[in-house]
């Protein structure tokens, strides 16, 4: 199958199974990503759309330090400070986003969490179409900032095509916990 063929694939099956995996997914991160952001670093979420699954339950800690990604026209994919006293509103691409302040640097943020449609076990993640994780990560700065797939465990696919630009992610989250790919010997670590 293409990209196009296989978005469709697991956009289903991940619509089949978020209902019973969210509480899980939720759970995960909640359990798992508790101490994983050091006093002083952001956590980069996503606003979930589409039957993404939803880990926004992680910004109710009022010691953890939030971020939400953004579309500017002519700066990319960016990631704004993000908490209950902030305003949103649609970016570039029509997603709740941060209205007001500056976008953080790569160093500012300990982890990020990226919805995805699909995941390998090597990292390599399947998502929308946009690009805009993947151009992000172009950019030697933001690659070494850990970032996770988040996704039902379902749509863990063996293989997906890789395209030049593709960057594989440090792992994933799923209802089942957090994959981290240990990339010197290239296996994967279920905490």
């Amino acid at each position: 199958m293409d990209k196009a063929e296989l978005r469709r694939h697991y956009r289903r099956l991940r619509q089949r199974s978020l209902p019973d995996a969210s509480a899980g997914i939720a759970a995960t991160a909640c359990r798992e990503l508790r101490d994983r952001v050091p006093l002083g670093q952001w956590l980069g979420l996503y606003w979930p759309l589409n039957h993404e699954p939803d880990v926004r339950i992680l910004a109710e800690d009022p010691h953890r330090q939030v971020a939400l990604p953004a579309v500017w026209p002519g700066s990319g994919l960016v990631y704004l400070p993000w908490g209950p006293q902030h305003r949103l509103g649609p970016d570039a691409c029509g997603i709740p986003a941060p209205r007001e302040g500056s976008p953080l640097a790569p160093e500012a943020l300990a982890l990020l969490l990226v919805p995805a449609l699909a995941v390998t076990p090597d990292g390599l993640r399947l998502g929308s179409g946009g690009g805009w994780y993947d151009r992000l990560r172009a950019d030697p700065r933001w690659r070494a900032v850990p970032a996770l797939a988040v996704l039902p465990a379902a749509c863990v696919a063996p293989t997906l095509p890789r395209d030049a630009w593709d960057i594989p992610f440090s792992g994933w989250l799923d209802e089942n916990g957090v994959h981290w790919i240990e990339t010197a010997s290239n296996s994967i670590s279920t905490v």
